[in-house]
């Protein structure tokens, strides 16, 4: 991972370093890869929270429940405590930020929120 990020180049490249920063301090279970050409965080060696880092515009972080669509997606429930974020499908949602000041004044939040996510995504 330290290869990529030292050869990545992007307009947010501050933000997603910090929002890096923040996910993997949030749960110390997670551990992280590249995937989509982007960071990736799983947990138990299964993806949970992946950047998008396209368009150039913003850093999305997608919340999903590993690589494929699973079998009880309609079932699944998340009561997302913040209210940003914007669901896909039942079980897959986004969040993005636009600059590093939205980053950090959201940061509190997003260290619960990837905790609960995590948690809630293991079944």
């Amino acid at each position: 991972m330290s290869k990529y990020l030292e050869e990545l180049v992007h307009s947010r490249k501050e933000e997603i370093l910090r929002l890096r920063e923040l996910i993997l301090s949030a749960d110390d279970r997670l551990t992280e890869n590249v995937k989509w050409n982007a960071p990736n965080f799983l947990r138990d060696g299964e993806d949970r929270i992946t950047m998008r880092l396209q368009p150039g515009d913003r850093v999305e972080l997608v919340f999903h429940r590993g690589s494929r669509t699973r079998d009880d997606s309609a079932e699944f429930k998340f009561d997302d405590p913040t209210h940003r974020l914007r669901w896909a499908a039942p079980d897959r949602a986004t969040l993005a930020f636009s600059d590093a000041t939205d980053i950090d004044e959201f940061a509190s939040e997003l260290a619960g929120l990837v905790r609960l996510w995590c948690d809630s995504t293991l079944d």
